[in-house]
């Protein structure tokens, strides 16, 4: 319920609204309960345009980071997030400590991902193309 004060010509008329529905609405005015009909003025429009946008299909069939885990494989993880430009080493490929395995564009720049350990590639989670976060699994190396 709504209270107002309203003066007209003089005289002071407290006002509560009760209850509105549709365009009637019953108030009380000074403890006597009246139904009045509300006239709405047209809606006013705002300058602001509302911004509506299709929704995008994105199919992302074969992006899919792989998501099987071996044990005791050695996970090698994005430094940061970014997607990949190019793949130097496969599965089965023998790789050193400091060896470049993979480029990866990230902030507009390439960043050479590094074997952190020597051993052979068990296997890889990405492809020329994919978009990784930071932390995802890119390749074992084992």
């Amino acid at each position: 319920m709504k209270k107002f004060k309203f003066t007209i010509k003089g005289n002071e008329y407290e006002v509560n609204i009760k209850d509105i529905e549709g365009d009637i609405a019953l108030i009380d005015v000074n403890g006597t309960n009246y139904e009045v009909e509300i006239h709405q003025e047209k809606t006013k429009t705002t300058k602001t345009p509302t911004l509506v946008r299709p929704r995008v299909a994105v199919e992302r069939k074969d992006s899919k980071i792989k998501k099987s885990v071996s044990s005791r494989a050695y996970k090698l993880n994005a430094p940061l997030p970014g997607s990949i430009f190019k793949i130097l080493k496969n599965e089965g490929d023998e790789v050193k400590k400091g060896d470049t395995i993979m480029i990866m564009e990230a902030m507009k720049m390439e960043n050479n991902i590094q074997s952190e350990k020597e051993g052979i590639i068990v296997s890889m989670k990405v492809k020329v193309g994919d978009s990784v976060l930071q932390n995802d699994v890119l390749a074992e190396i084992e």
